[in-house]
């Protein structure tokens, strides 16, 4: 593929080793996710926190975001990136080492850490447009994403293969494939080239803005409310999806597949979304997924059938891919290189500190509330976003 023959060397070359690290590194969180609340029934004291170790997980990944960026912006991308892979090494180490040690805190503090490691893995995509701008910029996020795709596979497979392999500990040697590969990235990422010289001129060396100034900046902000909207709402609807299925009389098999359609649906459309953002402009990518996020609380609510919540989660998949891609392409074009660290960590601890809160309020917000009322807070979400970003979409102009 040749779609960044014009980005520089470096930066094709980045863009290919961190789509290769997001594969291995992006099947972090599916894992937890898979088994979080399984290993939380056998091991946990209150059948209350059996889904803490996923929420922990979610709650790790947004305390991770903010001394991710630091660690990247005092050594570097590729010190920073070989740190957080040794973190999930020992993340999957600890998590294991809870099971076999039926050490219910042992191993929430391992799902915590997983957290952590997510918070660099998530930064992936920003790297990618490390020296690089516009169109190509846009692309390499997508492509970058691609990777995880590819990861939704083998989290899930690797769950299945290796959760019976140590025997009288089952899930056990799921947790030190997480482990594995972690070290399996630590290789590729190793490989990464520190970014070319700046020069003498240009934006690379503009003053330095206080991160309150840019916080004030209104295109800043929207391109955060569009990924919060994108990814909050999105984990919100996911995380109550099983269960609301099984509620409705749907087996758990039936679940489980609807959920494996929404992953694919997530990540499948990034191998196209990028120059779908080129050619039509990537707030208009972003309101379009905002819109699909809506259509999909649309058609759950328009009945309980399986096939009303398959399809509203394949729409909600597609809807998160458009939103949250291009809220990073927006976000991407909201600082200098100088200031890139600052503003992305502001950006992803903003971000999945409310992905975290989503996790936390979904579960209980469906027990006492409903399906129904899940769906219904997705619709006026949508809508203070939407508005805004399409206005900017038909301006494409600063504000």
């Amino acid at each position: 593929m040749n779609f960044m023959h014009h980005a520089p060397a470096t930066a094709r070359r980045n863009a290919w080793i961190l789509t290769v690290a997001q594969a291995f590194g992006g099947a972090n969180a599916p894992i937890v996710v898979s088994l979080g609340g399984l290993v939380g029934q056998h091991l946990s004291p209150d059948p209350d926190l059996v889904t803490l170790p996923v929420s922990l997980l979610n709650l790790g990944l947004a305390l991770g975001t903010l001394p991710a960026a630091w660690v990247m912006r005092r050594f570097g991308r590729k010190p920073g990136y070989l740190l957080g892979s040794t973190i999930g090494v020992v993340s999957g180490l600890v998590a294991a080492i809870g099971i076999m040690l039926s050490s219910f805190a042992v191993f929430c503090l391992g799902t915590c850490l997983a957290g952590f490691y997510s918070s660099y893995v998530q930064s992936y995509r920003f790297a990618a447009t490390d020296n690089i701008t516009g169109s190509e910029s846009q692309k390499a996020i997508a492509r970058v994403m691609v990777g995880g795709l590819i990861a939704a596979i083998i989290g899930p497979q690797l769950v299945i293969w290796t959760r019976d392999a140590l025997p009288g500990t089952p899930f056990a040697g799921s947790f030190f494939s997480q482990a594995a590969l972690a070290a399996l990235a630590f290789p590729v990422l190793f490989m990464l080239r520190a970014s070319a010289p700046r020069t003498a001129h240009g934006p690379e060396h503009a003053p330095e803005r206080p991160l309150a100034d840019i916080l004030t900046s209104s295109r800043y902000l929207l391109a955060i409310a569009t990924g919060v909207v994108s990814y909050g709402l999105m984990t919100f609807v996911m995380t109550a999806s099983p269960i609301a299925m099984v509620g409705h009389g749907h087996s758990i098999d039936e679940a489980a597949l609807g959920i494996q359609w929404h992953i694919l649906a997530m990540y499948g459309p990034s191998f196209f979304t990028g120059r779908l953002m080129v050619r039509f402009g990537k707030e208009r990518i972003a309101a379009i997924g905002l819109l699909l996020i809506g259509g999909s609380a649309a058609v759950a609510l328009s009945g309980f059938d399986i096939a009303h919540f398959w399809i509203s989660l394949v729409l909600l998949g597609v809807g998160w891919n458009f939103g949250f891609i291009g809220a990073t392409a927006m976000v991407a074009e909201c600082h200098t290189p100088a200031e890139r660290s600052k503003v992305q960590g502001a950006n992803d601890f903003i971000v999945f500190g409310t992905v975290a809160c989503a996790s936390f309020l979904a579960g209980s917000l469906l027990h006492s509330s409903g399906w129904e009322t899940i769906n219904w807070i997705v619709l006026p979400a949508v809508a203070l976003v939407l508005v805004p970003l399409v206005w900017r979409a038909a301006r494409p102009v600063a504000i």
